[in-house]
């Protein structure tokens, strides 16, 4: 994994530093060249597939996605006032058969999943179990500890709204090296104090992965439960995402129908199939299993108060500047200008294989897009964002 973008919030390996993403082959060309090895997949039906696509704002952008940006498949489900939900697809959703988009198919939700952390944690605040302005030592005494670090110093606010300074431990894994392991998330906390502090707590936000584990762990040890559990009994079961699972230790498959994920590593390398993973790695930052309507259903809950008390919520949606374009973060939710006026809410993840935009508005207008390879090039990551855009904007 690595830390945050321009583009948006990542629970993948992909370098975010140093470097500007570079331009995905189209699809276009690579079945023109007949690229087909698992070595470098391309949709062999792209064409049709976007032949038959029906016509709007949403569609063309799932389809110029697949067909300009080189992306396999590009799924959306889109919520409109009224409730009504449409669903989208353009692509393949497996380069070797050339099988149909899933519609709805499940996914892997990358770092959407510490929206649904953030509000485990509130939960515990609103029931008076932990203290949002408490360190994090009154929770994991003495776990916290490196150089320039200090567990004694760092609050749970701290934490959920990226203020720590703590080292992304996903700056410093791979994901060709950590696919097929089993990783605990103290192992993961381990990585992260090998390294030096980057900044003073409360000083500077700085997106960082390491902060979802923290709390993750602050999260079993006030419950006494698996973090897997708290989340199911107290948002996926409660509120009926019946899609939504985090993975079992050593669950490497998707379970219900779902578009093969394709991965770029180097991000000038051939598309190679990844869609089987072992996902441990991103735990509270970053392992959730989802799809497009259920991340709606979870975030227009969410902002409607069913899962919060109000003083929590409040506390969710108070922010600071994350970025350009008025990107902005609060405790496990972000909100971003729309084109039409106004701010949508939700958080967006990218991990090997796929990548997640999407949020609701404050009028019950819901959108979320997932695409099946994680962009590599500035412009088809704004293309993503983009179809979020027009399809809140109608």
């Amino acid at each position: 994994m690595r830390a945050q973008t321009r583009q948006g919030f990542s629970s993948s390996t992909r370098q975010h530093h140093g470097g500007r993403r570079r331009r995905a082959v189209s699809a276009a060309v690579a079945v023109a060249i007949g690229v087909m090895s698992l070595g470098a997949l391309a949709p062999p039906s792209v064409s049709a597939a976007v032949a038959a696509a029906r016509p709007g704002a949403v569609q063309r952008s799932l389809n110029g996605l697949v067909r300009d940006d080189g992306m396999p498949a590009a799924l959306a489900s889109v919520q409109g006032g009224d409730g009504r939900t449409r669903t989208y697809t353009a692509g393949v959703g497996d380069l070797t058969t050339g099988s149909k988009v899933p519609r709805d198919g499940q996914v892997r939700i990358g770092s959407n999943t510490k929206a649904f952390t953030a509000v485990v944690v509130l939960q515990l605040v609103g029931e008076g179990k932990v203290g949002l302005d408490t360190t994090v030592d009154t929770y994991l005494p003495g776990l916290v500890r490196g150089e320039g670090i200090d567990g004694r110093n760092i609050t749970v606010r701290h934490l959920l709204q990226h203020t720590s300074g703590l080292p992304d431990y996903g700056a410093h894994v791979d994901d060709d090296e950590i696919r097929n392991r089993y990783v605990e998330p103290r192992d993961l906390l381990d990585i992260a104090l090998r390294y030096k502090a980057d900044a003073a707590p409360g000083k500077t936000w700085g997106y960082s992965n390491t902060n979802y584990v923290v709390a993750g762990l602050i999260v079993q040890k006030v419950t006494g439960r698996p973090l897997a559990e708290e989340m199911d009994r107290r948002i996926i079961k409660r509120i009926g995402l019946r899609h939504t699972y985090f993975p079992t230790p050593g669950e490497m498959t998707i379970r219900e129908p779902h578009p093969q994920g394709y991965h770029r590593n180097p991000a000038d390398g051939p598309l190679r199939d990844f869609t089987e993973m072992d996902p441990s790695w991103g735990w509270a930052a970053g392992q959730l299993i989802s799809t497009n309507s259920d991340l709606n259903r979870f975030f227009t809950a969410l902002l409607a108060g069913r899962l919060l008390p109000a003083a929590q919520l409040a506390q969710m949606r108070t922010t600071v500047p994350a970025g350009p374009s008025g990107l902005r973060y609060g405790l496990g939710l972000t909100s971003r200008p729309l084109s039409c006026g106004g701010v949508y809410w939700g958080h967006g993840g990218d991990i090997a294989g796929y990548e997640t935009r999407g949020g609701v508005t404050d009028d019950g207008r819901a959108a979320n897009v997932a695409v099946t390879s994680i962009p590599t090039d500035d412009s088809a990551a704004q293309h993503v964002k983009d179809a979020v855009d027009r399809a809140l904007c109608g």
